[in-house]
């Protein structure tokens, strides 16, 4: 079985080191960006199967990012996880409500999350 390309963009090593453990027994590659615009950048070159994305970045916010990836004929057909503690800080960031409810992403989950779900999420965003 070919191993499936996973892109974790976050701008938190830690969740990334995380995200890479709970996936590491599945047949995936880990593709990592840490900001939005590394993402978006890598996500062209790389081609990869999965995105998990996280919403608060530098530089490109995940809402920026995954409208640029959902809209971009190259990248639009790959499912996008978003993995983000954003709905915790509504109230404190720039971030709106109406934001998260309109982004096209193909699930969304929020942090802290557990790894066993995460893997069950990341398998079916992936088909199985």
């Amino acid at each position: 079985m070919a191993k499936k390309k996973i892109l974790v963009i976050d701008d938190d090593p830690d969740i990334i080191d995380i995200v890479r453990a709970s996936l590491q027994k599945e047949p995936y590659d880990i593709v990592v960006a840490y900001d939005g615009q590394e993402g978006v950048e890598k996500a062209r070159a790389e081609k990869p199967d999965g995105i998990i994305l996280d919403i608060m970045m530098p530089n490109k916010d995940g809402f920026t990012a995954c409208h640029e990836l959902k809209h971009d004929p190259a990248c639009k057909q790959i499912p996008v996880l978003i993995l983000t503690a954003v709905g915790q800080h509504f109230a404190t960031t720039r971030y709106a409500k109406s934001q998260g409810l309109a982004l096209e992403s193909d699930d969304y989950v929020e942090k802290p999350i557990n790894p066993q779900v995460l893997v069950e999420r990341v398998r079916e965003l992936l088909g199985g």
